[in-house]
């Protein structure tokens, strides 16, 4: 008897992984959609994004409450149920989750929980807990994502070394941390674990944290973060010794200087990679590269034309609204489509304390495309609201084409950076120019004047600094 062929496999059940399922059901196809875990939504929705900006919602709460002394207002000590803390959290979760399977269900999408790995390129194999089943397909999506890197040498056992995954199950509050990674994962980790009551130190390896990042918008935050924990920059973490019960780790600096120092917890944040080693890809003729990415073109079609990737798989950046996006095209592709996923930016956010955004290249990667442009900055310290938040050392930068002042790219450091950048986003992404920005009327007092002042300041109308327009 001959097996059925299913129409579309999507691998993996995150952000891009649903998107995809739901948009090729939405067109009328037939998808089934295969899941490792028990829950649905991948690493993003159960043990990522989505718990960790929960938790640092209640570091938010926390610090609020700590600094409101300083206009004026009077709480008690905060005092934190770290079990109740975590039954909101994981309760958030699993209603999304939930969320989700329904969503799935009535787009009547073949859920089955299970590991792939593919026989051919035309056949994969599902280990389920009851049994193996082998599955032909006409089209398949890899979405299988992506996890945390391990640092050779240190063993990474969930109670004194954590991963991130670990570390948003927090049983107790450590009393000294180290976060390994000055990464965004790191520093908004930092960020929480200092609200509840840790004593932290970040040892980054290279000269600067967030160093993909214009330097400029990262002084602001380093300045503000090192109120907070200590960052320790060009410094390599030679040992770590779990020694009774408590963590010990030989710290060393760019000279050569080495210290030892005890932590009752310690954090590997330093990089994600691709899940593609469990896959037995290679059964498909698809050649993975050396990082282990997989490599698409603009429809996220691999080199055999009926196998798809989408998501961390596909390289940096590994952000849930790239995959979501690039399933989306992927599907679309696939009902046979005209779609392509070629945006004009993706915009990052990292959620600490102050938060910080940008949407566009870098001033670094404008100059290595010898593209020529020009910057301006509107300072917080002119905009009533960011004042009135306590936020005046805030910044909205523009970097515009010298040529004909179109917007190449937007960085924002300060409160709600990340839900400022959305408007930046979209300017880029319709090819708008400074005049656009400027002539736009943005509401009073908002942090969102801070764009269109920057934008004001390039065309030297602003009357909120004094600021003419040079001849």
């Amino acid at each position: 008897m001959n097996k059925p062929i299913h129409e579309l496999v999507v691998i993996g059940s995150g952000p891009g992984g649903y998107a995809c399922a739901f948009r090729a059901a939405d067109l009328g196809m037939s998808v089934t959609l295969i899941e490792k875990d028990a829950n649905l939504g991948g690493v993003c929705l159960n043990r990522g994004c989505i718990p960790s900006k929960a938790l640092l919602h209640v570091s938010d709460i926390l610090n609020e409450a700590r600094n409101a002394s300083e206009i004026g207002v009077y709480f008690d000590a905060p005092k934190i149920n770290i079990k109740k803390i975590n039954s909101w959290k994981d309760d958030l979760v699993k209603n999304l989750s939930s969320g989700i399977e329904a969503l799935a269900k009535r787009r009547k999408i073949n859920i089955i929980n299970g590991s792939a790995k593919f026989v051919s390129a035309n056949e994969i194999l599902v280990s389920t807990k009851e049994n193996k089943q082998s599955i032909q397909f006409k089209k398949c999506v890899i979405a299988t994502g992506s996890r945390s890197t391990k640092i050779p040498n240190i063993e990474v056992d969930g109670e004194f070394v954590l991963t991130s995954k670990d570390a948003l199950k927090f049983k107790s509050v450590p009393e000294k941390m180290l976060i390994i990674g000055g990464g965004y994962i790191g520093l908004e980790m930092a960020t929480f674990y200092k609200s509840i009551g840790s004593k932290i130190d970040v040892a980054e390896f290279l000269p600067n944290i967030l160093s993909e990042m214009d330097k400029d918008l990262v002084q602001v935050l380093h300045k503000q973060l090192e109120k907070h924990f200590n960052i320790m920059l060009q410094t390599k973490v030679t040992s770590v010794v779990q020694e009774n019960g408590m963590v010990s780790v030989v710290l060393e600096d760019s000279n050569g200087e080495k210290k030892k120092e005890t932590y009752n917890k310690v954090l590997v944040c330093v990089g994600r990679k691709p899940n593609t080693d469990n896959l037995s890809i290679e059964s498909t003729g698809i050649q993975i590269t050396k990082k282990g990415f997989i490599e698409v073109n603009e429809e996220c079609r691999t080199l055999i034309p009926n196998i798809f990737a989408i998501g961390d798989v596909t390289g940096n950046p590994m952000l849930a609204h790239r995959a979501t996006h690039q399933g989306k095209v992927a599907a679309e592709v696939i009902n046979g489509q005209k779609s392509s996923f070629s945006p004009n930016c993706i915009p990052y956010v990292i959620f600490t304390n102050p938060e910080i955004a940008w949407a566009g290249p870098s001033e670094d990667e404008l100059k290595d495309e010898k593209i020529d442009y020009k910057m301006k900055s509107f300072p917080w310290q002119a905009s009533g609201r960011a004042l009135a938040l306590g936020a005046s050392f805030g910044k909205t930068k523009v970097l515009y084409s010298e040529k004909n002042q179109k917007i190449l790219s937007v960085g924002i450091i300060g409160p709600n950076a990340g839900d400022l950048i959305g408007e930046a986003a979209l300017a880029i992404e319709m090819n708008a120019f400074v005049e656009d920005i400027a002539l736009t009327i943005h509401p009073h007092p908002t942090l969102t004047e801070t764009f269109s002042n920057a934008a004001e300041m390039i065309e030297g109308t602003i009357t909120d600094l004094y600021h003419p327009k040079k001849n």
